[in-house]
């Protein structure tokens, strides 16, 4: 059977270097997190592509909201994705939608042509389309390499159901990457039930204070009842149990 693929969402140098001590298969790097994601700048680019020795797929999403872009906005799309491909990425990362919720199959097409042969993942606009089913079908008319979804739901749990649909559904045709609310404690299920082979996740810890008043907060822990982050980072060691806990009851 095909080995799990385990893809690091990376927000910072020091995540990008986690994932290749932690064993990570591929880097998304993106900024703003906390937005969603955005485009990362060009020299974490560049760091990234030189320091981590792993496959970079960069982000290419100018803004914060929905995932319908002006005409200008698509330009500066296409013009990150021309100097990051100069920087080095190895794919990129993008979901691009019509107002009334289909995939722009058009625009994704564009973006497919100009990043080739270089893969492109459609993002988690793909779970606000209208109908899921056709909107799979769309992305493999534009020539995606994978798609990155929970389901159609806020978390991968709730939609596990659906991704192991998804998965029928695609038939090989196009990798299905699950993300969204990713965790150690879920992994192993969700590799089971899902039969994905593709695993995309963040793995962060909340720093907060400064030396002997310092703490780390496990991700849920801090969601749920911490003070304001002073930072978050990813441990190796997390990154890890991550990729052993996929591995264990997926498809390897």
């Amino acid at each position: 059977m095909a080995s799990i693929i385990f893809e690091l969402c990376a927000e910072s140098i020091q995540a990008c270097l986690a994932a290749r001590e932690g064993g990570a298969h591929r880097i998304e790097l993106c900024s703003a997190l906390s937005e969603g994601g955005l485009t990362p700048s060009h020299a974490l680019i560049k760091e990234a592509v030189g320091r981590s020795g792993l496959p970079v797929h960069v982000l290419l999403r100018p803004r914060g909201g929905d995932f319908v872009y002006s005409a200008d906005e698509f330009q500066l799309m296409c013009e990150d994705l021309l100097h990051a491909r100069r920087l080095g990425a190895r794919g990129f990362v993008l979901g691009i939608l019509h107002a009334d919720g289909r995939v722009d199959i058009e625009r994704t097409r564009e973006m497919v042509a100009l990043a080739a042969p270089l893969e492109i993942t459609f993002h988690r606009a793909f779970d606000y389309t209208a109908s899921l089913d056709h909107a799979l079908e769309d992305v493999i008319a534009a020539g995606c390499s994978r798609v990155l979804t929970s389901g159609g739901e806020p978390d991968v749990v709730t939609g596990a159901d659906t991704l192991a649909h998804l998965v029928r559904h695609a038939a090989g045709r196009i990798e299905i990457a699950v993300g969204g609310g990713l965790r150690r404690k879920n992994a192993a299920s969700l590799a089971q039930s899902t039969g994905a082979r593709h695993f995309h996740g963040s793995v962060r810890r909340a720093q907060t204070g400064a030396g002997e008043q310092e703490r780390t907060w496990e991700l849920e822990e801090f969601e749920r009842d911490g003070p304001t982050a002073t930072r978050f980072i990813v441990d190796p060691s997390d990154v890890r149990s991550m990729i052993e806990s996929l591995s264990r009851n997926g498809n390897s």
